[in-house]
């Protein structure tokens, strides 16, 4: 299961409204090959569910995570930070056995 933190929900939420989408969008999240790690996520709106999507609802947000994903991002919580460090979007992914500097690619 995938899970968001109440800022990763407010930022959302501010995020959908600011690009004009309706409730019917939900957060697409997903694993791909690449960055300095071997891994990076992928995370975008998305108003069509596909057939091997895992649906989960956390907050009030709807996630869809494909199969493939699924098995990378068990556990996963998506986190939003706006501190000094660094402002966006982070995954506290207790599956990585490393992270990149930039957190947006890993591997397991």
């Amino acid at each position: 299961m995938v899970s968001v933190s109440e800022k990763a929900k407010e930022k959302i939420v501010e995020l959908r409204q600011k690009e004009g989408l309706n409730d019917n969008y939900s957060i697409r999240v997903a694993v791909q090959g690449g960055g300095c790690s071997g891994l990076m996520y992928d995370l975008q709106f998305d108003a069509t569910e596909q057939p091997n999507d895992h649906i989960v609802e956390d907050k009030g947000v709807r996630i869809l995570v494909d199969r493939k994903s699924l098995l990378y991002l068990a556990g996963t919580e998506l986190d939003f930070s706006d501190g000094l460090n660094g402002k966006g979007f982070q995954f506290k992914n207790p599956n990585a056995s490393r992270t990149c500097g930039c957190g947006e690619s890993f591997a397991v």
